[in-house]
């Protein structure tokens, strides 16, 4: 092991040096080759506090390495100084080290693999609407430090997520944060680790995905057989596959305000064939989210006799369905009514009394 302690004594010119900063500054002045073979005298810790030393050593002027280095005098000249040390640095330790041992000194490979593990970049695998809605169950204050931790492009779509009324106190509280406690920062760290799991889970749920955009494609009778079928196997996989599936009767389920915003750009005459045979239930439900003038104009069409094609029928429900999809993934409208959902276990309990 080399002593920083024994190294150096003579008067230098300019602001001292510390004996690390020395160490440095003979390295550099040496060349890659003599100084890479000086490598294996030092501890792994010495080597780094040298690298931190090279990192931000001022510049050193000719005379100054003269004294530092005076029995390599001949190898400067007047006007040499140290310039791009940080640089020079690496140079020399890939001279005496593997690219791994230098990876490890420099911190190049812990800082990318930080990069790749970190848990606020890997928010952006999910859905902005997902995360939104994440953030809608926790503090103000909490919502704020994540918002300011995240990729901000990203950081951005959340935000348009929240609610109206709540973002001006979120993006104050982003605005003004202060520093935020080790302990507080571990605590929404956790959380936020938890939500990236579920992200994961999601993200690794591409078979029932499949199912799900096949059955999709199918009209309700087939995929209720579908669905019996598959629960004679494992009720887990019809857990895992019924909530994606979205077809034309389940309009009944979802949000008055997004079935208006659905049927609005969905042309008459679609509406009008997809109704055709549907139950009273369905046809009050679709009716009601389009403008009165629209509905007259369906009902009397629907009043009129004539043949049911079931295949233009199938074609046009399943429009309705697929665009329904499409607005719902894109955040737009929401394709069930969480109020709903939320009274289920209540409804549960109710009829096991």
């Amino acid at each position: 092991m080399m002593d920083f302690e024994d190294f150096g004594g003579g008067a230098v010119a300019g602001s001292p040096l510390s004996q690390a900063e020395k160490a440095a500054a003979v390295l550099l002045a040496m060349g890659k080759g003599v100084a890479g073979k000086l490598l294996k005298y030092f501890t792994q810790a010495e080597l780094q506090t040298i690298i931190a030393s090279a990192q931000n050593l001022r510049e050193i002027p000719p005379d100054e390495l003269l004294g530092l280095v005076n029995e390599f005098e001949d190898l400067f000249t007047e006007g040499a100084g140290l310039m791009d040390n940080a640089k020079a640095i690496e140079s020399i330790l890939e001279e005496g080290l593997t690219p791994e041992e230098v990876d490890g000194l420099l911190g190049r490979r812990t800082a990318f693999e930080a990069y790749q593990t970190s848990i606020w970049d890997q928010l952006q695998d999910a859905e902005p609407a997902f995360i939104g809605k994440f953030l809608l169950r926790e503090h103000p204050q909490t919502i704020a430090y994540i918002l300011s931790m995240i990729p901000s492009a990203f950081g951005a779509k959340v935000l348009l997520e929240l609610p109206e009324s709540r973002r001006a106190d979120i993006m104050n509280r982003t605005v003004n944060m202060k520093d935020v406690s080790p302990k507080a920062a571990q605590i929404i760290e956790n959380r936020v680790i938890d939500l990236v799991a579920k992200i994961e889970a999601e993200r690794n749920s591409n078979g029932a995905n499949k199912v799900a955009e096949l059955m999709n494609e199918l009209d309700k009778p087939q995929v209720d057989t579908l669905l019996t079928s598959l629960e004679t196997m494992s009720k887990a996989s019809v857990n895992k596959v019924r909530p994606k599936i979205f077809l034309f009767e389940d309009l009944l389920a979802m949000p008055q305000r997004s079935r208006v915003l659905l049927l609005n750009d969905i042309a008459g005459d679609i509406i009008t064939m997809a109704l055709r045979g549907a139950s009273m239930e369905i046809k009050e439900a679709v009716l009601s989210a389009i403008s009165p003038r629209q509905r007259r104009m369906i009902e009397s069409d629907l009043q009129a006799t004539g043949v049911i094609n079931p295949r233009e029928v199938a074609i046009a429900r399943r429009a309705v369905a697929q665009e329904a999809i499409r607005l719902a993934g894109s955040g737009q409208i929401q394709l069930k009514d969480p109020e709903a959902d939320a009274e289920k276990p209540e409804e549960a309990a109710a009829a096991a009394a």
